[in-house]
């Protein structure tokens, strides 16, 4: 049985097909954290994977990935598009990610939360990073973009800032990596005006001597 389908989810279901036919660079949507990616082979975690293209990118350089989709057209499409690769489609989403922690995962040393964020609530922003921050290895990276301006049509986003996102990482052990503004690079979003602030975390050295 499939998960409810969060609120912020609305409108993917339309346009799964569109995007399982787009790639966009990897190497330059992720410029700003991909130092912080294990160059050996890690468990990473992608949460909201939508078509499955970062997913795959990681699998094949070696990566036991886990792709956490709950928009169906998008996580089953993913899943034949890239059948060949080993990867790990789960039907969850966040803020509680219940069925993934509720199977109890060993940690991830990379997890990505890649154009998710905006479509969460402040409230479910509160609730969902102290879940991510406990699916982070000790030594693991969590990378989430922050998407500012309108939404897609026929899509819900909400305000979203660097200071709050430092604000609840910190909350829950975390420092901040990364924090770079960056433009889009897709044509409809520079017509839009949208942007983008990419951000990193990791643990906090205090956070650590409290797990030893």
């Amino acid at each position: 049985m499939d998960c409810v389908r969060p609120p912020g989810t609305t409108g993917y279901e339309t346009v799964a097909a569109a995007l399982l036919a787009t790639r966009l660079d990897f190497e330059e949507v992720h410029r700003h954290v991909l130092h912080l990616i294990p160059a050996d082979p890690a468990r990473i975690l992608d949460v909201g994977s939508g078509p499955g293209h970062d997913a795959a990118t990681l699998a094949v350089r070696g990566h036991a990935v886990t792709a956490v989709e709950p928009t169906p057209e998008l996580r089953e499409g993913a899943r034949a598009l890239y059948r060949h690769l080993p990867i790990d489609w789960v039907d969850d989403s966040l803020p509680s990610l219940g069925r993934l922690t509720g199977a109890r995962p060993s940690p991830f040393r990379f997890i990505l939360v890649e154009g998710v964020w905006a479509h969460l609530t402040a409230p479910e922003r509160r609730d969902a990073l102290p879940v991510l921050a406990r699916l982070l290895a000790d030594d693991g990276v969590l990378a989430i973009s922050l998407r500012h301006g309108p939404a897609a049509p026929g899509r819900i986003t909400h305000p979203v800032t660097s200071p709050e996102t430092i604000a609840l990482a910190e909350s829950a052990g975390l420092t901040t990596l990364v924090n770079e503004r960056t433009g889009s690079i897709q044509a409809a979003n520079i017509a839009s005006g949208v942007t983008w602030t990419r951000m990193a975390f990791g643990r906090t050295r205090q956070t650590l001597a409290a797990r030893a």
